[in-house]
This record gives C-alpha cells, sequence and structure tokens, in this order.
C-alpha cells in the first residue's frame, strides 16, 4: 500500500500534461470521427509514457523504452506548454470577437504549427556540438602567474540510450582546439552502467590538459553505478575530486582546486559532500576553486570562503519554460553570478537528459579565463 501514493502521482502528471493538449488540439475542435481517432492517439500515448519510462528508466533499463519514454515526454512538454499559450492568446481572440469554431480552430493551428517547429529547432540544437562560451572570472589574491589561466568545462553529457559516440568525439576535438590548461567534468557524466556506456565516454581520454583533468559525481552517478564511473574515469587519466583537493602551480603561484561529491550520495558508504574533508590540509590563503554539481551548493562553498565554485545541474532548463521550475530548487539557472565573496558559474551543460531536446536553452563548452583581480 505504500506505493499507492507514488503510482498515482506517476499516472497523475501524464495525465494532466495531455489533458490540456488534447483539450486545445482535439476536443476544442473536432467532432464525429475526428474527435474519436484523435482522442484515441491521445489516450494511447498516456498508456505509452508511463510505460515506457518505467520500463526503459525502471529495473529493466531498456535502452529503446527509454528512448521512446523520453523523446514522448519532451514533445508532450513543448505541446502542454505551447497549448497553455494558446489558450491564453485565444481569450484575446475572445475579446475581439472571433466566434468559435473558428477561434479554437486558430489557436490548434497556431500550437501545432509552434510546437513543431519548436520540436525540430529543439532537436537540432540538442544533438549539434555545443557552442564554446568564454568567460573571464576575477579571482581575489589570484598570482600573477596563474592569471589568464584556462579551465575548460564541460558538464552534463549524459550519455544514455542513444550512442553519441561520434558527438563524444567531436565535443573532445573542440575542447582539446581551446588549448585548456585544466580540464573539468562536473558531473552527470552518464545514464546507466560503465559496461553500457563507456564507449561513448572513453574518448574523453584523449582530452588534453597540462595541468590536470578533473571530474566530480552529480546526482545521475549516484542513480547508478557512482564508484564505477569514478573509478573508469580514473582509468581514462582524470583526476576524479572525491572530496578532496590538488594544488594547481604556475608561473610560481598557487591555487587550490577542490571537487566534493554530489548530495545525492548522502546514505550511500564513503559518498556525500564533505567541504571539510575536501580542503582539509589547504594551505590558507590561496584561493579555492571548487567543482560542486548543483548550484544550491554555494551556501556551503560560501561560508568557507572559496572564490569560485563550478556546477551544471540545471541544463539552463533545457526545454522552455522548464527554467521556472528548476529555480525553484536551485538559486541560479545559468551563467555567472555572485554570493557574497563567493562567485559561482552555472554551465547549462554540454549535453542533455532524456528528451533529445533543447529549447531556448542551448548547450555550451565553458571557458573560464581566471584573471587577477
Amino acid at each position: 500500500m505504500k506505493y499507492v501514493p507514488r503510482i498515482a502521482l506517476f499516472l497523475a502528471i501524464p495525465a494532466l500534461l495531455f489533458l490540456l493538449p488534447w483539450w486545445t488540439l482535439v476536443g476544442a475542435t473536432s467532432s464525429g470521427t475526428a474527435f474519436w481517432i484523435g482522442s484515441a492517439v491521445f489516450l494511447a500515448g498516456y498508456v505509452c509514457l508511463p510505460a515506457a519510462m518505467f520500463r526503459g528508466h525502471g529495473p529493466a533499463q531498456s535502452d529503446p523504452a527509454s528512448i521512446v519514454g523520453d523523446t514522448l515526454l519532451g514533445v508532450l512538454w513543448v505541446l502542454f506548454s505551447w497549448s497553455l499559450l494558446g489558450n491564453v492568446a485565444g481569450l484575446g481572440l475572445l475579446a475581439a470577437g472571433v466566434p468559435d469554431p473558428v477561434r479554437s480552430q486558430l489557436v490548434a493551428a497556431g500550437v501545432l504549427v509552434v510546437s513543431a517547429a519548436l520540436v525540430g529547432y529543439g532537436v537540432y540544437e540538442a544533438r549539434r556540438v555545443p557552442r564554446v562560451r568564454t568567460v573571464e572570472v576575477p579571482i581575489r589574491g589570484l598570482g600573477a602567474g596563474l592569471d589568464g589561466l584556462r579551465l575548460v568545462v564541460v558538464t552534463d553529457t549524459h550519455f544514455a540510450a542513444l550512442n553519441r559516440l561520434r558527438w563524444s568525439e567531436r565535443v573532445v576535438e573542440v575542447v582539446n582546439s581551446l588549448q585548456p590548461d585544466i580540464a573539468c567534468h562536473a558531473g552527470d557524466l552518464a545514464d546507466g552502467s560503465v559496461a553500457k556506456r563507456h564507449p561513448q565516454v572513453d574518448p574523453l581520454g584523449k582530452v588534453e590538459a597540462p595541468l590536470g583533468r578533473f571530474y566530480i559525481t552529480g546526482n545521475h552517478e549516484y542513480f547508478g553505478d557512482a564508484q564505477g564511473w569514478i573509478d573508469h574515469m580514473a582509468s581514462l587519466g582524470w583526476q576524479p575530486m572525491h572530496n578532496q583537493h590538488e594544488i594547481v602551480t604556475r608561473g610560481g603561484d598557487r591555487l587550490i582546486l577542490a571537487g566534493i561529491d554530489d548530495p545525492t550520495g548522502v546514505g550511500l558508504p564513503g559518498h556525500g559532500p564533505d567541504l571539510t574533508a575536501a580542503l582539509a590540509g589547504a594551505e590558507r590563503g590561496l584561493p579555492v576553486v571548487l567543482l560542486a554539481h548543483q548550484p544550491r551548493q554555494v551556501v556551503e562553498a560560501a561560508a568557507a570562503g572559496v572564490a569560485l565554485q563550478i556546477s551544471g545541474h540545471t541544463h539552463g532548463g533545457q526545454i522552455w519554460p522548464f527554467h521556472y521550475l528548476v529555480r525553484l530548487e536551485q538559486p541560479v539557472v545559468a551563467g555567472l553570478s555572485r554570493h557574497g565573496d563567493t562567485q559561482l558559474y552555472t554551465s547549462r551543460g554540454t549535453g542533455f537528459w532524456g528528451p533529445q531536446l533543447r529549447v531556448f536553452a542551448p548547450s555550451e563548452i565553458t571557458v573560464l579565463v581566471l584573471r587577477t583581480a
């Protein structure tokens, strides 16, 4: 009986997401045979979505089911969002005196055209090699020898059911062309086991960064085999920052680069964020750059005097207007922000999770250029 509320919620959310598009595209515009065919299509989608999501992301871990469920979820979110906006526009048409059924048909046509265009655009944006975003970050206390240090950040690659081996190779080519001093992966490396996903991850072993390649866990590693991914990244020559720090030296000056686990790891023996342990033994007075997957971890970072936190997790919302919901949980969705004396850079992510869609939230490979304040 304890699972009944979860199952009810699992079925209720898709019902709400399907109901508004059904009404906009079918219920308010159709009758007779068209009404029943349209309703049958929406009912089939409603049955298919939770079944595919459960089979794809549940114990079975079926890749084909995951692709079907994720794609349906993304298309449905676009339809729901623009159906909502379309019905608001319909109120404007009502106020202007446009009668039904013309009003409802105009709204339905607009929603269909815009949604189809955005789905096509979103697939292109999700699957393309990310744009490079360069941001200069002044760091108080940074020595002159470290001025201009280039940290290239990838995060939220989410290698999963869709085989993106070639995309992975091209991302590595772009990263190397940027000539990073330090390369960072800020978590959510892959969804699934090392055995299933490592071919897509392995090109990261070719990233070239003379002062180090550093990796932290995201929340999605803890939905699978976090320790396996930590060990695999180490085998590729990346330094997992498992609540620890390293000293980076250039031109006679030094900074501390630290990393902590994602909060999802709490409860798993030996895992979970521990900033105190990560900075234990670190020389006081040196600026600290911290890798922490979730932006909300900046509260602890600011209390510890961290100069710069680098995060991902949000995907910039990934599919507009989902960023409004992300903002309820995280202090920042994307970009450089200040929290007391601590700066936070939140990447929109390099890949995508689930639906192969990015709508008004483009992916990025980030170059953070550290400057002496």
